[in-house]
């Protein structure tokens, strides 16, 4: 029997998945005896360590969880999992953690780097531990702004370490105490093997540790899955043309979104995205087949799924009020690990940059608080508007492809509501208010080049990588497995996402990875 300690934040629906997948049941934490009772306790801490620890306090969970720990218990912590264990946190100065560990977690400050980390990366053990029996090398699944540094003072704690810019801590154990900076039951079948040397010591042995090596991180491959509900009323994988999703007036379909995931996750994408293009906006919680998807997906896929569509505010038809953190919440505890948020964040940046004051009422401001940055990913949809000259204030670029008059400028113009409204606002500005609002990754569209298989708008991506510091996922424009080596060769991309060439099997995911790793690009 495996405890699990669920504070209430942050998707863990995929560590029961993963427990249940290895054989094992899954007891929740109702009260603070549960945790004494634990013959396993797994601690999958998510979001932001001020909130994690307000809310272990606030359950009263700290005294007998630091009870468990002291008393050498079976114990795995996974990602804020580890960081709480620390006396303290940059995150949220003046908080206590649990202090089990000396010192202070500290925020990436290498520069150049795109904070958070988010991807894929490899460990180096620093000695011999079971946990790690049969491990091959493999990389796992990281997704944080705040790192903990190895040194003397927890020398004695110190299991792994991984390289971003500086060499952080990523794995700690002592005795039966263990965590992992890392995503274990997002790190494919790697993960869930090490999941399972912690749930079955039984099978255990002890193996040497691989050669102490620099980490690298991988560029990611994501694959997006249009979703939405055709004209019988069944929810689809669609694709469309410049947004246009029907063809000889019926919606395209092309899978259903369960399958092609677990095909996708099979193939070895390295995360997959819904974005659910399904008019519903009445009110998205009633949106109960896009849930059921999450919940199937997730029981299936040990990679990390991000959800989009209706991430806003709500008032249902009976006047009941709801949080766009709500909302949010509601994806993460059905098996979503990040929410992408579209034309309200269009909506917000608008009223910020009009009033010039944050108030915290933002989508982006409440689930980023709640969850972390890393949680909010901003899809932006701009499209290219052309003139005769640079306009400063629209942040115009010099372009390579003059427009239909010959105009040699241009500048991205944001767009709501799948792109049929657009907005004053250009898409640089839109990226770099996002990220101070407290987003933590952009996936970058482009109206222009969806649908037309002919490469990534690589000036749209470095206007825009160039000049915020979070992650870019490039979108919009793959058409064979070359456009994938040129983003990541002419750009900072941190991933590339595709759709349609994927789904047609035009494109395979093993063929863009094969591809890549001859052109020297870091891949999983």
């Amino acid at each position: 029997m495996i405890t699990l300690l669920d504070y209430g934040a942050g998707n863990v629906q995929s560590v029961r998945n993963a427990i249940k997948r290895l054989g094992c049941e899954v007891r929740e934490v109702r009260d603070p005896r549960d945790i004494n009772n634990a013959e396993r306790l797994v601690f999958p801490g998510v979001g932001s360590f001020g909130s994690a620890m307000g809310r272990l306090r606030e359950l009263g969970y700290v005294e007998p969880l630091l009870a468990y720990l002291r008393a050498n218990r079976p114990f795995l912590g996974i990602c804020l999992g580890l960081q709480t264990l620390f006396a303290a946190s940059e995150e949220a100065l003046g908080v206590a953690g649990l202090g089990l560990i000396p010192g202070t977690v500290g925020r990436f400050a290498s520069p150049g780097l795109s904070v958070p980390q988010i991807g894929w990366n490899g460990v180096r053990l620093k000695r011999q531990s079971a946990l790690f029996a049969g491990y091959q090398g493999d990389k796992f699944y990281f997704v944080h702004s705040y790192r903990a540094m190895p040194g003397p003072e927890n020398a004695d704690w110190v299991l792994a370490t991984t390289d971003y810019g500086e060499e952080f801590v990523s794995g700690v154990e002592r005795g039966n105490v263990a965590a992992f900076q890392f995503h274990p039951e997002k790190s494919g079948e790697a993960g869930v093997a090490l999941l399972g040397n912690f749930i079955k010591p039984e099978r255990l042995r002890v193996t040497t540790a691989p050669v102490d090596q620099p980490t690298r991180l991988a560029k990611r491959i994501i694959a997006c899955l249009d979703v939405r509900s055709n004209d019988e009323g069944d929810l689809v994988v669609t694709k469309g043309d410049q947004y246009d999703v029907r063809e000889s007036g019926k919606v395209r379909n092309l899978g259903k979104p369960v399958e092609l995931a677990r095909r996708y996750y099979q193939e070895g994408a390295d995360e997959i995205t819904f974005l659910n293009i399904t008019a519903f906006r009445d009110f998205p919680l009633k949106d109960q087949p896009m849930i059921e998807v999450l919940l199937r997906t997730s029981e299936q896929v040990f990679v990390p799924l991000t959800i989009g569509g209706g991430i806003r505010e709500y008032t249902d038809s009976e006047g009941r009020h709801y949080t766009a953190l709500e909302v949010a919440a509601e994806y993460f505890r059905s098996g979503a690990d990040k929410v992408s948020i579209g034309s309200d964040a269009v909506d917000a940046v608008e009223a910020y940059l009009s009033s010039g004051k944050k108030t915290g009422a933002s989508s982006i401001e409440q689930i980023a608080r709640v969850y972390g940055n890393q949680a909010v990913v901003i899809s932006v949809d701009p499209r290219r508007v052309y003139c005769q000259g640079p306009r400063p204030e629209k942040n115009t670029i010099k372009t390579s492809h003059p427009g239909p008059n010959g105009e040699e400028y241009c500048w991205y113009q944001c767009t709501v509501k799948g792109g049929r409204e657009g907005r004053e606002l250009d898409a640089l500005t839109l990226a770099r208010t996002c990220e101070e609002l407290g987003a933590g990754e952009i996936l970058l569209n482009c109206i222009d080049r969806d649908g037309t298989n002919s490469g990534f708008d690589l000036e749209l991506i470095n206007l825009v990588r160039d000049h915020v510091s979070i992650p870019v996922i490039a979108s919009s424009g793959a058409g064979c497995v070359e456009h994938f080596s040129e983003v990541f060769r002419e750009t900072h991309a941190d991933a590339a996402l595709a759709a349609g060439i994927f789904h047609r099997r035009e494109v395979p995911i093993a063929a863009v990875k094969s591809h890549l790793r001859e052109r020297g690009v870091e891949v999983r």
